[in-house]
């Protein structure tokens, strides 16, 4: 049996955590507030003041969302949960990570601070030939290289646990970091590169143009993987937090273990199906990366197995009979359970739209659609945020050496509650006005009273309602967190660590070859990209670099 730790975040741990948890939920706050100006605009009833842009919040919306809130919760979790698993980090590691926490704080400050001067309102995407200040570049590049130290720290933390215990499988929580932190360096080297070889040397006149394709499509290497990497630290939760919730074994090691490794192999080389509309790739590479986006089904239905297998464990060990019966016994007043699940349920929904826009027939009818952001909100704003407002619930207590508290449950699962209806009515609207030819991202004002765009409006409406719910949800998540943070009563919160059974089969040390599973990723990615790139190179328009952006 895989024994886990019992002990304690070590509090200087905590106290880095903590550091990050506190950016990702002021991020969630203002981020959130934008969103709600968002859909009130929409509605042609409310008109931003101050002179501030639509565009403007779509960008704070995005940007603090999409990355800040992101990047932040999961570095701060995962630094959690390596402390907690494979023991309390060296003092020079835990340097290397406030380092990266103080780059990643400085980085997000200055792009925050190019927004809200309307100096870079470029979304969340930074496409260009939207062009923004040199200092939201610098800011967003501090951000990434901040993220990379605070990745170094982990990585070594692991070898030095493995040096340690030779021949001994790594915890499955700190093995499960080790691929989400492997899976973000190798996707924001895409990123960086485009801003660093293209987008800030633009951005300070120091070349006239850039390849519009090429600054696209390292983007989108960067972009599809960026969602696995907001959605492996809510897997974490589902395969190993959960059991332990409810006092069940983890269903399966090694299937869990699968499962991150087929996400490490299929994520990166998938960015195509994000271009399926775009010239200058051709045709069959699409068709290439379309196959392997949908390969990424394959761990997600591993996931879903295993989840439900642990739920008819712990049903059929409460004495539930017949082929539902464990659904009643599942302990639905417990947040740290309800919230995570709601998120688990909302992901059935949000894959299916995904199948959607991977294809390659079906994406042509919902292409930069509202549609999409419609999926965006079941996957990212719903599915892996819910997930992390549960992780917060016991984690933030844990940290700070305090409980949750029987109101601070009840108020998590009302707001819980609040997200689902949310979200049902935000997202639920985009996806249908999404099928009605509503456009990604426009606030509708530019479409007058045109017949299209009166079909739209009661769409519009139940935007607004959902996203005036999602705001009230996230004044709640707030409150609790101030609360659990620094007012609940002292005591011990547990850090719910699940194990396996002392009766399951040992797990295959091959999962722990590096050399392997990385030497088939690399393989992939440039079976993947090599060609186009070099395609896009060699029939790059006239006056190379790359297109004229006037």
């Amino acid at each position: 049996m895989m024994k886990t730790s019992m002990s304690k975040v070590d509090p200087r741990d905590a106290k880095l955590v903590m550091a990050h948890f506190y950016v990702a939920f002021i991020a969630l706050f203002i981020g959130g507030f934008a969103g709600l100006l968002q859909v009130l605009v929409r509605t042609g009833k409310v008109e931003l003041p101050f002179g501030i842009d639509y565009y403007q919040v779509l960008t704070v919306h995005g940007v603090l969302l999409g990355l800040i809130l992101t990047t932040f919760f999961i570095i701060g979790f995962q630094f959690a949960a390596v402390s907690k698993t494979a023991g309390t980090l060296s003092d020079k590691l835990r340097v290397t990570g406030w380092v990266g926490f103080i780059l990643m704080t400085i980085g997000t400050a200055m792009a925050a601070a190019m927004v809200l001067l309307k100096e870079a309102s470029v979304l969340f995407t930074f496409y260009a030939p939207l062009q923004a200040h040199p200092i939201f570049y610098i800011g967003l590049t501090l951000v990434v290289v901040g993220s990379w130290c605070a990745s170094g720290s982990m990585l070594t933390h692991y070898v030095k646990w493995r040096k340690a215990n030779p021949g001994k499988n790594s915890p499955l929580l700190t093995y499960m970091v080790v691929i989400n932190t492997l899976l973000w360096v190798i996707a924001s080297l895409g990123v960086a590169a485009t801003v660093l070889g293209q987008l800030l040397p633009w951005s300070l006149g120091l070349v006239d143009t850039v390849d519009v394709l090429i600054s696209r499509t390292l983007f989108w290497y960067f972009g599809h993987p960026l969602v696995y990497f907001w959605l492996l630290p809510a897997y974490m939760c589902w395969y190993v937090v959960i059991p332990k919730v409810l006092n069940t074994p983890v269903f399966s090691d090694s299937l869990a273990r699968m499962s991150f490794i087929l996400f490490l192999i299929f994520s990166v080389p998938v960015g195509f199906h994000h271009q399926l509309l775009e010239p200058g790739i051709d045709p069959a590479w699409k068709f290439l990366q379309v196959i392997l986006t949908f390969l990424v089904v394959v761990p997600s239905l591993m996931t879903a197995f295993s989840l439900f297998g642990t739920f008819e464990t712990y049903g059929r060990s409460k004495g539930a009979t017949g082929l539902f019966g464990w659904f009643k016994k599942l302990p639905w007043g417990d947040a740290r359970f309800l919230v995570p699940f709601i998120g688990m349920v909302a992901f059935i929904p949000a894959g299916a739209s995904g199948m959607v826009n991977a294809s390659n027939q079906l994406n042509q009818v919902v292409h930069n659609s509202i549609w999409v952001t419609g999926h965006f909100h079941l996957t990212l704003a719903t599915s892996v945020v819910l997930t992390y407002f549960g992780i917060s619930y016991w984690l933030v207590p844990h940290l700070t050496g305090r409980v949750l508290t029987k109101k601070m449950n009840n108020l998590a699962i009302i707001q819980a509650g609040l997200w689902a209806i949310g979200m049902a009515f935000m997202s639920g609207a985009m996806h249908a006005a999404g099928l009605l030819g509503a456009p990604r991202r426009s606030s509708f004002s530019t479409y007058g009273n045109s017949e299209q765009a009166l079909e739209w409006i009661p769409y519009q409406y139940a935007q607004a309602i959902g996203g005036s719910i999602l705001f009230i949800g996230i004044i709640l998540v707030v409150y609790i967190f101030i609360n659990l943070a620094f007012f609940a009563p002292k005591g011990d919160q547990e850090f719910p660590v699940g194990e396996t059974s002392e009766h399951a089969e040992k797990t295959p040390a091959v999962f722990e070859n590096w050399k392997l599973w990385l030497g088939v990723m690399v393989v992939l990615i440039l079976f993947a990209y090599t060609i186009p790139f070099v395609d896009m190179i060699q029939n790059a328009p006239p006056g190379s670099p790359g297109y004229k952006l006037w």
